[in-house]
């Protein structure tokens, strides 16, 4: 017990920065073949984030997730050629056996939250970019896999199992652990990979999962192929997967350059992003630059700018700084997003981009705002959004204020021509939809097609507060002399509620309309599996994730609650 509570003191004590610089890595080794990269789990065991565990049988943790994210960020914007990713292992007979149980068992309950969040998002991005032109994904299971490593194996285009008698996929959470598969496990069988229930019952409850014909003919496999024509038969899945992808078949790329980050008492600070904390009050305030120059004239010219092109600079930051946030400081319930500039750049910007969209690099740096901006819908703490002079909420920039909680603009009546304003762009109109399929103004307006056909109408021209107000863009327009009374209120009044009960109604408010697959899974992580890493059946003196590997079986309290 002394040791467990020492990690998770670690855990609250350290400061954890998710960039990595690429090159070498620790748990996986990357080969690139002409349009096909090989990305294979080796982990070392020695090589824990923390701490207090041994990283068998490439289990993973955080760290190892953070690499992974790194490669496959990497594999979109340096290596335009590579078209599929091929995930596999580098040892024998075991392909990945999930996340570290030890890791899990001395982790704190925020942790342990905190490290599914990120998982399931790293899966998503696989999907992401398989279903948005870049990056096709496929499993080659060429030994065990299971719980976190079918997790991975799900998120992929394909899975092929090797056929030796031993090789199984499973996912034995719920019979070992008393837990969940926590990165989307459950909802991807039966949704995606249209598991029939019975079966998905069955094999969700078996400690020893299904392999070979069986694995396919349930449909929890796409193919299985022996050891002697294995490679062969990798090849030709990858290379019809890679012949799906819109990726060029040469091209220079972008090295992702190290993120100029300051980090010091009062915040996080960027370039193109800074955040500042308010600990007495509880909040950070996450302030957003638009671009000060205009935008280049064509892909060609973006692609000359690297990772000083604006939206891919601010994407990136923004990213790092909700990571940061999310991991480092847990007891700051309430981001304030504010924005300065010109907005008028920002729909330049944006309108570049867009034009572009058909060239590979303008498509992923699509692709990463996208990403990053679901982030933050995500994200377990209250969004408000503060509009004043000098904003520049337009555009993509304006996304920032739709995925807020709530939205206060000022309404400058003593200099109304000087007072803050709203920009519509093009880029509020379908391309970065939240992870439930709909964009922000479509899940604000659910079912209002006029709404939004007025809002698509109104693009490009300025939108004042009263406007904005009635438009229903922003929650309230308070004036010049009641604005810092009124701000100040909402702010201290939300930091007198209770913070569980803020994140469960914030993740039921903020998806609306009919689900999918991304919008379920994190709709039972911040539900259920939230509750089940609480319980004592998993994590009690008696639970199953505490005793694993004790040779003690846990003590169950039997009631259904």
């Amino acid at each position: 017990m002394a040791t467990q509570l020492a990690e998770k003191a670690a855990q609250d004590a350290a400061i954890f920065t998710y960039d990595r610089t690429g090159g070498d890595y620790r748990h996986w080794k990357v080969a690139i073949d002409g349009r096909i990269a090989t990305v294979s789990m080796d982990v070392d065991p020695e090589g824990g984030l923390l701490p207090g565990y041994k990283l068998k049988l490439n289990s993973y943790d955080l760290g190892v997730d953070m690499e992974l994210h790194d490669i496959v960020q990497r594999l979109r914007f340096e290596h335009p050629q590579v078209a599929c990713v091929v995930l596999t292992s580098a040892n024998e007979r075991i392909f990945c056996s999930g996340a570290n149980i030890y890791m899990l068992g001395i982790s704190s309950h925020a942790w342990k939250v905190n490290f599914c969040k990120f998982t399931n998002e790293t899966r998503n991005g696989f999907e992401d970019s398989s279903q948005n032109g870049s990056l096709k994904f496929l499993a080659a299971v060429n030994g065990t896999c299971a719980g976190g490593g079918y997790e991975v194996a799900l998120a992929c285009d394909e899975i092929l199992l090797i056929d030796d008698r031993s090789s199984a996929v499973s996912l034995p959470e719920v019979p070992l652990l008393a837990v969940l598969p926590g990165t989307g496990g459950l909802t991807r069988v039966v949704d995606k990979r249209k598991v029939r229930r019975d079966l998905a019952d069955v094999f969700c409850t078996s400690e020893e999962g299904v392999r070979g014909r069986r694995a396919k003919d349930w449909n929890l496999v796409d193919d299985i192929a022996p050891r002697g024509r294995w490679d062969e038969a990798v090849r030709a899945k990858a290379e019809a997967l890679a012949a799906g992808s819109a990726r060029p078949q040469a091209g220079a790329g972008v090295h992702l350059d190290p993120l100029k980050r300051v980090i010091d008492e009062a915040g996080y600070h960027y370039g193109t992003v800074d955040v500042t904390f308010d600990r007495a009050r509880g909040l950070a305030t996450v302030t957003v630059k638009a671009p000060d120059t205009a935008p280049p004239a064509d892909a060609a010219a973006m692609l000359a700018e690297g990772t000083g092109f604006w939206p891919l600079q601010m994407a990136r930051e923004l990213d790092d700084a909700i990571l940061m946030l999310r991991t480092n400081e847990p007891e700051l319930g309430l981001w304030v997003l504010k924005t300065t500039g010109d907005g008028a750049k920002v729909l330049a910007y944006d309108a570049a981009l867009l034009a572009a969209k058909d060239h590979w690099f303008a498509n992923e740096v699509i692709g990463m705002l996208r990403r990053t901006l679901s982030r933050l819908d995500v994200s377990s703490r209250s969004i408000y959004a503060v509009i004043e002079p000098g904003s520049a909420f337009a555009g993509t920039l304006a996304e920032l204020a739709f995925a807020a909680d709530r939205g206060y603009m000022l309404e400058l009546i003593s200099d109304p021509e000087n007072g803050p304003v709203l920009h519509l762009g093009e880029a509020n109109f379908g391309h970065f939809p939240m992870c439930n399929g709909l964009t922000r103004l479509g899940s604000r307006f659910l079912g209002n097609l006029e709404r939004i056909d007025e809002l698509r109408a109104l693009a490009g021209s300025p939108i004042p507060s009263g406007e904005a107000h009635d438009l229903g863009l922003v929650t309230f327009a308070p004036d010049d002399i009641d604005w810092e009374d009124e701000v100040r209120l909402a702010i201290d009044e939300r930091a007198g509620l209770s913070p569980d009960a803020c994140t469960g109604m914030e993740a039921s408010l903020r998806f609306a309309g009919a689900e999918n697959v991304w919008s379920k899974v994190f709709g039972r992580l911040s539900a259920w599996q939230n509750w089940i890493f609480i319980r004592p059946n998993a994590v009690g003196d008696g639970g199953a994730l505490k005793l694993f590997g004790s040779g003690r079986r846990a003590e169950f309290d039997r009631k259904r609650v």
